[in-house]
């Protein structure tokens, strides 16, 4: 069989069938995989479950920070009261920054680490595949693709396996 070198969009060269029609290409839609795969929404729950207590903490720290804001907007309050209830917003407002960064911080590394193994299963599932019905190239994350190519389908069916 004839082979000829094509460049692709993301600039590595493929050997590929000197016939398009001998040529096969899959598209794994990983956003998809991602937001419907059972291992991924365990994922998904299991991080939820983790971070509940420290997210509820935080809805009550910007709870009592809208409680001191109103109480400070109404103008009836005491001048005294009134500087002790800014101080206190200050403080509030400066605990919730820090607790949200560090929150968002803990959240993006442990999704992380929980899709990281996601990503792996699915990477060896798709490889799997190519190698079963003989797909020259499988690609993700493209701009178009038409859905004849899509094999999304079958990665999350053997995901559930």
């Amino acid at each position: 069989m004839m082979l000829k070198a094509v460049l692709c969009s993301v600039g590595l060269v493929l050997a590929m069938p000197a016939s398009a029609a001998d040529f096969k290409m899959g598209y794994v839609n990983t956003e998809r995989v991602y937001r419907e795969a059972a291992p991924a929404v365990n994922a998904q729950k299991k991080l939820e479950k983790e971070f509940a207590v420290r997210e509820a903490d935080l809805k009550r720290l910007a709870a009592k920070g809208k409680e001191l804001e109103a109480g400070i907007a109404r103008n009836k309050v005491p001048e005294a009261e009134r500087k002790a209830m800014e101080r206190d917003l200050a403080a509030t407002e400066r605990e919730y920054a820090a607790k949200m960064r560090d929150f968002r911080d803990d959240l993006n590394q442990r999704r992380n680490e929980e899709f990281a193994s996601v990503q792996e299963r699915a990477n060896r599932i798709i490889k799997t595949i190519a190698d079963r019905e003989q797909y020259d190239v499988i690609l993700q994350d493209v701009v178009y693709v038409s859905p004849k190519h899509d094999i999304t389908g079958k990665v999350l069916k053997e995901l559930e396996k």
